[in-house]
């Protein structure tokens, strides 16, 4: 059977539900562990020789770590908030988190690094949560798009601040290492919001501050 035949057999018996799984659904570990052991069959390997023996209970545990996210509340990791700072409004930024993520329509890694900055209106957060936001989102199955958009979505809503913008650059796997193979390209989103995307003068700060990225990325505004 041909590798493209194999992709469409299992396309047709996979549900077109764009929804989050219920927790409740969550099939078992000894479930997922010869779901691996068919996924290394239907590769053309024996799950049952040596190098392979203990892959579906590493392939198992790791998931746990890649998509830690699932169990996290990214909401809930900002409520903590101070207020005691004397009066500051200027922009509180946070560049060049590192992150890696999981692109959702093939599983493959996303490697990147986000800005976060937000104008404050009232009070701040503690900087390490921005970090924590950017963990909850990015250890899911994702797109970049909605990752940037989720991110800052998040900030907005809890801090209310004057206004928030998010940078996202990463190399996506499903593309330099299948598909067209283009290894060294990175794909650039941004989310604007409040006086970011209302205030030239605000936006390009933010942009000079993080090293304003373009050239040879592609850039998608959101």
């Amino acid at each position: 059977m041909t590798a493209s035949r194999r992709v469409a057999e299992v396309a047709s018996q996979t549900p077109a539900d764009d929804s989050a799984q219920p927790s409740g659904d969550r099939p078992s570990r000894e479930e997922a562990e010869n779901a691996v052991r068919t996924l290394i069959r239907w590769a053309g390997d024996n799950p049952g020789r040596e190098g392979l023996l203990g892959t579906p209970q590493r392939v198992t545990k790791s998931y746990l770590e890649y998509f830690a996210g699932y169990d996290l509340d990214p909401m809930e990791l900002l409520q903590r908030t101070f207020e005691e700072v004397d009066g500051y409004d200027e922009m509180v930024l946070l560049r060049d988190i590192p992150f890696e993520s999981h692109c959702e329509h093939h599983l493959a890694p996303i490697i990147g690094k986000a800005h976060v900055a937000y104008m404050p209106r009232r009070r701040v957060v503690g900087i390490s949560k921005l970090v924590r936001v950017v963990d909850a989102y990015a250890r899911r199955l994702q797109i970049q798009e909605k990752m940037t958009a989720q991110i800052a979505n998040a900030i907005k809503e809890v801090l209310e601040p004057k206004g928030v913008a998010v940078v996202i650059e990463a190399a996506h796997q499903c593309m330099t290492t299948r598909g067209v193979h283009r290894p060294g390209v990175a794909m650039v989103t941004s989310r604007m919001l409040g006086l970011f995307r209302s205030d030239a003068r605000t936006r390009r700060e933010f942009l000079a501050l993080i090293g304003n990225p373009s050239g040879s990325y592609g850039r998608n505004h959101i």
